[in-house]
Formats: structure tokens, C-alpha cells, sequence
């Protein structure tokens, strides 16, 4: 029954694809997006089928590929209606300078513009052509045209080109855009009423944030406590959880501000990232925005002690054993969640035992409203082949929970 009702959840696209050298991106997407759970139908022009094949975009989605509108194995020969019936959103990745030509003027003389044209569902294109062809003033007045007319337009990016020059025109990578399609796919909601056909498709085309307004601090990442100019105490800490973090409220539409210790991580687009290294320094970064915090989640491995007086130069080693007074560093989750107005609080335990009792006496002396276990070891089995995915949905859980306890 579960797996039913998965499988009835899951999003659908129509992942277009048109001619040109960026159509290799597509393959790497759509492997992005099943691996999302979104389910990939796949349709080609006859220009995408000289730069990568049918049969590769059908291994990788599971999904008979179509190229052609007068397909006879289409049981009424009206894919152009029944595959946009079928799908919450469509994607043209790449989407060529001809094909934003033909969806401006409403051409629809091939099965993938005649699809776009028939549409009752969102599109979506990314564009990807030669930087005099992204400049030339056709093209941007068929991009805005597009615009006005209520399609999301992702990209382009700015970078060396396949034909040698450089500039803008460039697809946005496949990781990108299938984070920005999940994004808008997540954050449609239906209208709760039927309305006029003009103002239903454009209600249609308008994802809505469901915590648009809402402010939330995420704490990721280790500190690192100096003993000298050139060591340190610190926790193991990859950050990857608390980015998770940060990235699901962002897609919900919230003000995130991320404070970060040193990690090698990209920075979730759209959060105001402020870096930081010791415990002192995250929690003095903590104060400093705290004011009109909704929701605080502190992720970060934030090291229990210091070092009391710390070397400022590199201390030498000798034969002698080496001393070190360590004092308490501050509980940034303690102060938060004891403010007398205080935001919506969760924190994450790492024990090694005793998992379950640990944490929730954590939760009780520190007064949190939530607390997420982790169990840590120098060995973990991994019970999930993606562990990425896996992050996804705790990170996901944690935001979506938080969210409704703040109604």
C-alpha cells in the first residue's frame, strides 16, 4: 500500500530536448531528476537525435523515447495531448535558439512544439545556443516574450563554449537545474477553486513558497578551536546535513541566513552565508541575527571546549608531555531556545550510545521543541545506497516538521 501511494505522489515531467551540443546535459539530468523520484518521459526533436540518441535517453529514464508526431503506436495518434495530460511539468533542456522561436510565435509544426503549444501544465526552459545567438535581439525578444507569457526560464550561464568562444549562452549544469526543478515542482499547489481559463493557466504557472516570509538560522559545518597558529580542537563535520538543511527551506521559500564553520561545500544559492571558524565566533554570528528568527536549527558540530589561553606561536614539540587547559565554549542552542521570545528550536544529537536517551535528555535540558538523533562511529554501514538522497529526506523531514509546529 505505501509503495502505492509513492508512486501516486511522485512527480511527472516531460523532459524535451532540442538540437544542439548541450543536449549531452540531458542525459545526466534526467538521470538527476529519477534519482529525485520524478518520473522522466522523454521527447526528442529530430535535430536533438544527431547529438544523442533515443535509445540512451530510454536506458536511462525506462521509458519508450518519442521523436515523431505521427507516431501509430500512440493509440488515439494525439501524444501531443496525452503526454502533457500526463505530466506536472515540462522541461525543453536545451531548449535552442529555433525552439524559443517557435514556443514565442506558438509554431507547432513538430510533436515537441505541438506539445508545448497543447499544454494544461507549467514549462520550463533552459536555454543553451552561441553567445551571439543568446545576444542577438530576436532571441531576447522571444525570451522575454516567453517570460511575459508565464514560462520559467532557467539560465543561461556564462562560460567557454563548445564552438571555442566564450560568453553567455551556455546551459546551466545538469546538477542546477535538476535542484531548480525540484524546487518548482515541489512548490506548485493547485488552485482551490476553478477559474476563468486566462487566470487558471497563469495560476498554473506561478509556484507558491509555502514558508514565503518565514526566517530560519541553520548552524552547519565543524568549529575549530585554536591551540596554537597552526592546530586546532575540532569536531568531525562535513557540513553536507545542515546545507541540506538550508537548501530545503530555501525551496520552501524561506530567508535563510547559513552559518557555517570551514567546510569545502558550495554554498546553497539564495542564503545570506556568513563563514565563520570558532564556537565564539558562530555564536557571536548567532546573536547578531537572532532578532525576528522564526525558526533556528543548529546542525553544526560546534566544539564543547577551548582552549583557555591559546599559543600565538606555533608551539615546539619536545619530549615533555604537553598540558592544555580547556574552558567551555558557549551553548549557542541553549541561548537560543532560553530567549524569552524564543524561535522554534531543533537541534541534532551525535552519540556513539544510548542514542535515544541521550538525546532526548538533551532535548529536555536545553529546552528544545525538537531534537534529531544521528548515531556516530568510526565505522557506519550504510543501509542506503544514496546517502545524498537519504540526507534529502531527513533534511526535508526537518524543515516540513519545523514548519507546521510554527503554525
Amino acid at each position: 500500500m505505501r509503495g502505492i501511494m509513492n508512486q501516486a505522489n511522485r512527480k511527472r515531467i516531460v523532459l524535451g530536448i532540442t538540437g544542439g551540443i548541450a543536449a549531452y546535459k540531458a542525459a545526466e539530468l534526467a538521470r538527476l531528476l529519477i534519482k529525485q523520484h520524478i518520473d522522466v518521459q522523454v521527447v526528442m526533436t529530430d535535430a536533438a537525435c544527431h547529438f544523442i540518441t533515443p535509445t540512451t535517453m530510454q536506458g536511462l529514464s525506462g521509458k519508450p523515447v518519442y521523436t515523431d508526431q505521427w507516431d501509430a503506436s500512440v493509440p488515439n495518434n494525439m501524444a501531443h495531448i496525452n503526454l502533457s495530460r500526463a505530466a506536472d511539468a515540462i522541461v525543453i533542456a536545451p531548449a535552442s535558439a529555433d525552439f524559443i522561436a517557435k514556443l514565442a510565435h506558438g509554431l507547432a509544426d513538430d510533436l515537441l512544439s505541438a506539445l508545448c503549444l497543447a499544454r494544461a501544465c507549467p514549462l520550463i526552459v533552459a536555454p543553451a545556443m552561441n553567445r551571439e545567438m543568446w545576444l542577438n535581439a530576436a532571441t531576447q525578444r522571444n525570451v522575454a516574450q516567453l517570460i511575459d507569457d508565464g514560462v520559467k526560464v532557467l539560465g543561461p550561464d556564462s562560460g567557454v563554449q563548445a564552438c571555442g568562444e566564450e560568453g553567455m549562452g551556455r546551459m546551466l549544469e545538469a546538477a542546477q537545474l535538476a535542484q531548480d526543478i525540484s524546487a518548482f515542482l515541489n512548490n506548485i499547489t493547485l488552485s482551490p477553486a476553478p477559474l476563468p481559463a486566462s487566470e487558471e493557466r497563469e495560476s498554473a504557472q506561478q509556484p507558491i513558497k509555502k514558508m514565503q516570509g518565514v526566517k530560519i538560522i541553520v548552524t552547519a559545518g565543524p568549529t575549530y578551536e585554536a591551540i596554537d597558529t597552526v592546530r586546532g580542537i575540532t569536531n568531525r563535520s562535513s557540513g553536507k546535513m545542515g546545507y541540506a538543511v538550508a537548501q530545503a527551506a530555501l525551496e520552501l521559500g524561506a530567508q535563510v541566513i547559513l552559518i557555517s564553520g570551514p567546510t569545502a561545500l558550495a554554498k546553497p544559492k539564495g542564503a545570506q552565508s556568513i563563514d565563520v571558524t570558532s564556537a565564539g565566533q558562530m555564536f557571536d554570528a548567532v546573536k547578531q541575527h537572532l532578532a525576528g528568527c522564526d525558526i533556528f536549527i543548529g546542525v553544526a558540530a560546534v566544539a564543547d571546549y577551548r582552549v583557555a589561553q591559546p599559543s600565538q606561536q606555533k608551539l615546539k614539540k619536545s619530549a615533555n608531555p604537553l598540558t592544555l587547559e580547556l574552558v567551555p565554549n558557549p551553548d549557542i542552542l541553549a541561548y537560543v531556545a532560553a530567549q524569552t521570545n524564543p524561535p522554534f528550536c531543533v537541534g541534532f544529537a551525535a552519540e556513539s550510545e544510548n542514542l535515544a536517551e541521550y538525546a532526548e535528555q538533551k532535548r529536555r535540558a536545553k529546552k528544545l521543541h525538537r531534537q534529531r538523533r544521528q548515531r556516530t562511529g568510526t565505522v557506519r554501514r550504510q543501509r542506503q545506497a544514496d546517502p545524498a538522497a537519504r540526507r534529502q529526506a531527513h533534511a526535508g523531514q526537518t524543515i516540513d516538521a519545523a514548519h507546521r509546529a510554527t503554525l
